[in-house]
Parts: C-alpha cells; structure tokens; sequence
C-alpha cells in the first residue's frame, strides 16, 4: 500500500467530487426523453464526443499489458493490438460510422429492425443481438471491477478489510457505486461531459510520465537493459528477442504467448481485425457514440478524432513505466523467477518517480481510465432492455418519465450482475480471453453480411451469430480447460474455424427460408448505400428513385483504410519513440503521418457526405 500525501488525496477527492457533480448538474437535460438520455438528443458535438470516445478506451487494465508487450516486445508490440482490432476506428473513419449514423436508430438492436424488418427471422435477430449485448456488458463490467478493485487497494492508503483480496474487492465496490450515481443520473451527457473531464487529466499525467522518464532514462541505459532487435519495428518470420542475461522469464513469456513466429501471428490479426472491423462495432458504448452524432459526417469525424487524441499520450505513458521499469526494476523483476509479475511496474515506477502533485493527478487519470470506460458500458445497457424489449414488447405508451426511471433500475441491476461476476472470475486474462475469444468469434460473420448481401436475412443473422458464438464458447472453454494451449494465440489461430461455422450458418441460414420484405431492404439501401452485393435492391431504388446512384467508393474506401492504418501506426510509433528519444525515427513517424493525413485530407475528408444521392435529410430518407 502506497502512502499518500495531502496534496494528492486532496487532487484525487477533487476529481472524484467534481464527476459526480457534473452527473447531477446535467441529469436534467438527460431526463427529456429516451434519445436524450442514451444519445444525449443527437446535439453533442463531434469533437466532444470524440474525446470522450477515447476517455473510454483507455482503461487501466489494457494499459498495464501494453506496458508489459513493451517491456518483453520492444517496438513490435505497436503491432500487437491490431488483434482486437485497434484499426476498427479507422474503418469507421472511413465510410462505417457514415452508414452507421444514416440509420437514426437508437440502439445496435433497433438497428437490427431497420435492416431486417419486424417478421419473424427478424425478432429472432434482434432478441439475439440484444442477448449479446447485455452479455457483452456484464463481461466487461465484471472486468473493470477486477482492475479497478487492485487497482484502489494498491494506492488508496485505506484498508477497508484486513484480508488484501477482500480489501480490492471492497474497494471495487465502492468506486463500482460512485461510478453508477453519475451515469444513472445524467445519462449520455453526464458520460461525454465526465469523461472530457477525465481525458484531460489523463493527458497531463501521461504526458508527465513521458517526461520524467525522459529526464531519468537515457538511450544508452536502455539499450543496456534490452536485447538485440528490441527497438526495431520492422519484424521477420520469427521475433528474434533473446532476453538471456537480461530478465531470463521474459523468454519464458514470449514462449507462453505463443508469437515467436511473428509474422503468422501478425498476419492472421489482420485478418481476424479486416472482418471484425468492417461488420462494424459491437453493441457497446463504441456504438452510442456513432449513433449520438449530430450528423453522419461528424460521425466518421468523431471516430477519427479518437486515434488522433488518445495514442501519442497514451504511449507516452506506457513508453514512460516502461522504461523507468527497465532502467531501474529489472533486477527486481529477474529475481521474482517463474513467478515475475510484470503488473508490478506501474506502483513501482509510480512510487519511485512521480513527484507529490503529479502522483495525485496520475491516480486520479488512472481512476479516470476506469471511470469513463465503466461508465460508458453502463450507459449502453439501459438502451437495450428499455427501448428494446421493455418499449417494443411490453409497452410501447408509457410516458418519457416512465423510460427514464426504467433506465435507472436496469443500470443498477446490470451493475450489480457484473459485480457478482467480477468477485468469481480470479485473473483478468480468464475474462478478457472469454469476451474477445467467445463473443467476439462469433459476432463477425452475421455482422459483416448484414451490410453487403441483400439477401441476408434475419434468420441467417440469427443463426449465424447462434453457431458462431457456441463453435467460440467451445474453443474457449478447450483452451481454458488446457492451459498448454496458450491463450490469445490459440484462439486467434482457431479464429477460421469458428469464422467458418458461422459463416455457414449465416448462409444456410438465408438460403432456407425466404428473404425479407422488399420494401424494408430497399428503404434500408436508399437510405445508407451501402457497397456490396445489392443488384435487385438496387435496380428496384433506381425505379423509384433514378437519381439514387449506387455506392461506387468501395475502391476509393480501401485506399483510405489503408492509408489510414498507417497514419495510426505511425501516431502510436511516435509516442514510443518519443520516450525513447529516437528522434530520427521519431523524424520518421512525423513524415508519414504529415503524408498520410494529407492524403486522407483530400481522399477523404472533401468527400464526406451526410447522405447518399437522393436522400436530402433524414426525413426525406424515411419517407
């Protein structure tokens, strides 16, 4: 336990007071009504909307593993993240949020009705989607209270129990339900306006790290503390980090991982992050932001804005524990054995190098990281029992206040089922293996058909989200019964199996029974045009609507993804090189992010559009 001075418990009270206070200022503009609480009325700007899409990304737990990728990886571990996918903003960027937002639903499962209409393969879908997403919720709910009850029991001077584990969870709870009061209060506002708050935070105490590692680290005392090929981005067949001598685990933890042979790891990550990235974000609080978006140009502005923000100062952070860590903690860590614990760098670095102040600051940001990204998963529940179930099935003319007061008691509930979850689930990893592995691999297939194929129909999305979903719960249990099998990497190298069985399903599913109500595939073509495989769709809006031309940027929409995965990759690289003070490469990073953003500048920027032709607004859209 870390003690605290004054002036940081006076720092971290502030922030916690002033979230909760933001929560209650705003909740009246949150309580008009259902889009006002869950989209924030469509009025949120671009810009705000988009930091607080990236406040909610950048959660403590994910951090503190890209600062152990960093530490055992070198600069290779820039590519590692590709395998969530991190260019999932990218495709976004592009055309997806634009699509996305032409809907004006409210939810990803009133979107579902949108597509697919209300028949009977349709309720099957959207019930199904709907599950995912409450699942999804839970799974991620249960993993913040995990990290963020380490998290306050390592640097909160206060021992709510004795035992250290009853002592985390105790905590766990406590900023659990300060959390919960401000979102099931103020809704989207009360999420985007805290979360602004926390990013700022979050940016100063990144950005101090980098800087005291700069000062305390030089290159040559981390050239000392890495092996041969550590700072190189650019990889071969097989990694080639040999850290003998060095931190001797560390080869122990490249083994275990599983991604000696680098490039296969690497190029099935793209592959897996291509599909995953264009069927679209799941129904999450990635999603609320797209559809809270004033319009679909400041919805694919909002999604680029989040890559532009968040990874410079965020590897500035990582950049800066890890080399603090392997400067100074290195002996320490060799001399743990088999049982190094590479979580260990962020309270030692933090101990050992922030000054009083900054230390306040960077406890209040990394409890902003938990914050805003618990808080943003809270918010998406609500939407889906409420406007999706309660509203559709149940009743369908209660009053705004009624939908309102029902989305405050199932935030409660959904926050309390992934507490209970959190105090069964032991290791992070088991969680983040079971929501990435399990739901994930399953959710692709139905999701990247529903845009591109006209005669994909509720029933297929159903039964391609049922089967993928169950061939992925089997693949994850199999390699949680078998530790042998390694993790992430087993998963990801069985990814094509369970792509396979749900693509199956999502076909055999649409060939087998009828397609859906022309008018609904047609009103849905003409209002977001999509790419892809809509002829007789499109043939029958052309009839209707002969100036509504079809979607002819598919080629134009791969040049800008790829582009735009490089201008990413080159902001991440430039917060690591930075730390590192590699300026020449760093010289580099700035050259191809200066090119790519010009590129994108007038390969995609001039030419985002709200609506496609012929569709003016979004009333002509719906008539």
């Amino acid at each position: 336990m870390t003690e605290l001075h004054p002036i940081d418990l006076a720092i971290i009270l502030a922030y916690v007071v002033s979230t909760v206070a933001i929560g209650f200022w705003i909740s009246k503009r949150a309580s008009k009504n259902l889009r006002s609480y869950f989209l924030g009325g469509n009025t949120i700007p671009w810009y705000l909307l988009g930091l607080s899409n990236a406040s909610g990304m950048f959660d403590i737990s994910g951090t503190m593993l890209m600062v152990y990728w960093l530490f055992v990886y070198g600069m290779k571990s820039v590519w590692i993240p590709w395998m969530w996918p991190v260019f999932n903003q990218i495709v976004l960027m592009v055309y997806l949020s634009v699509w996305l937002r032409r809907s004006g639903v409210v939810t990803g499962a009133d979107w579902i009705r949108f597509r697919f209409g209300d028949g009977r393969g349709a309720q099957a879908a959207h019930l199904i989607v709907v599950l995912f997403a409450l699942v999804n919720v839970v799974g991620f709910l249960a993993y913040g209270f995990i990290g963020i009850g380490k998290f306050a029991a390592t640097f909160i001077p206060i021992a709510l129990a004795s035992d250290p584990a009853t002592n985390a969870s105790l905590w766990g709870l406590l900023i659990t339900a300060i959390t919960t009061v401000y979102v099931v209060k103020g809704g989207m506002f009360s999420v985007v306006f805290t979360e602004v708050l926390q990013f700022a935070f979050m940016t100063v105490a990144c950005v101090g790290v980098g800087l005291i590692a700069m000062q305390q680290v030089t290159p040559e005392m981390i050239d000392a503390a890495t092996p041969n090929g550590w700072r190189d981005l650019w990889f071969g067949w097989r990694l080639d980090l040999d850290w003998d001598g060095l931190v001797d685990q560390a080869n122990a933890k490249i083994s275990g991982d599983g991604w000696s042979l680098f490039s296969l790891f690497v190029g099935l990550a793209l592959f897996k992050g291509a599909l995953a990235s264009m069927a679209g974000p799941p129904p999450n609080y990635d999603m609320q932001r797209v559809l809270s978006a004033r319009t679909p140009r400041e919805a694919a502005l909002m999604s680029g804005v989040v890559s532009l923000v968040l990874l410079v100062p965020r590897y500035m952070l990582i950049t800066g524990l890890t080399v603090l860590a392997l400067a100074f903690f290195t002996d320490e860590l060799d001399a743990m054995g088999g049982g190094i614990d590479f979580e260990l760098i962020l309270p030692f670095a933090m101990r050992e190098f922030v000054p009083v102040g900054l230390f306040g600051l960077l406890v209040a940001a990394l409890l902003a990281a938990f914050m805003s990204t618990y808080a943003a998963t809270v918010n998406a529940a609500p939407a889906y029992v409420v406007n999706d179930i309660y509203k559709r099935y149940f009743n369908p003319e209660a009053s705004d206040k009624t939908y309102v007061r029902l989305s405050y008691a199932t935030s409660v509930v959904v926050v309390l089922a992934g507490t209970a979850f959190g105090f069964v689930i032991e290791e992070l990893k088991d969680i983040v293996n079971w929501i990435v592995g399990a739901l994930y691999g399953g959710y692709i297939a139905a999701n990247l058909l529903k845009w591109h194929w006209w005669r994909f129909n509720g029933w297929g999305y159903f039964w391609g989200m049922a089967s993928g979903i169950a061939s992925a719960l089997v693949i994850a249990s199999v390699v949680q019964a078998n530790p042998q099998l390694g993790g992430f990497e087993t998963n990801l190298a069985l990814f094509p199996v369970t792509l396979g069985v749900s693509l199956f399903g999502a076909v055999a599913g649409s060939l087998l029974t009828p397609p859906d109500d022309r008018a609904v595939l047609e009103a849905f073509y003409f209002r977001v045009r999509p790419w892809g495989w809509w002829g007789p769709i499109a043939d029958a809006v052309r009839q209707e609507h002969p100036e509504a031309a079809p979607n002819g940027d598919l080629p134009r929409d791969i040049v800008n993804v790829a582009v735009g995965i490089a201008w990413q990759t080159a902001l991440t690289a430039a917060g690591v090189y930075l730390v590192l003070q590699d300026y020449r490469s760093l010289a580099i990073a700035l050259g191809v992010i200066l090119t790519t953003s010009i590129i994108l500048k007038f390969n995609w920027y001039d030419l985002l559009e709200n609506y496609p032709s012929g569709v003016t607004d979004p009333e002509a859209a719906a008539s």
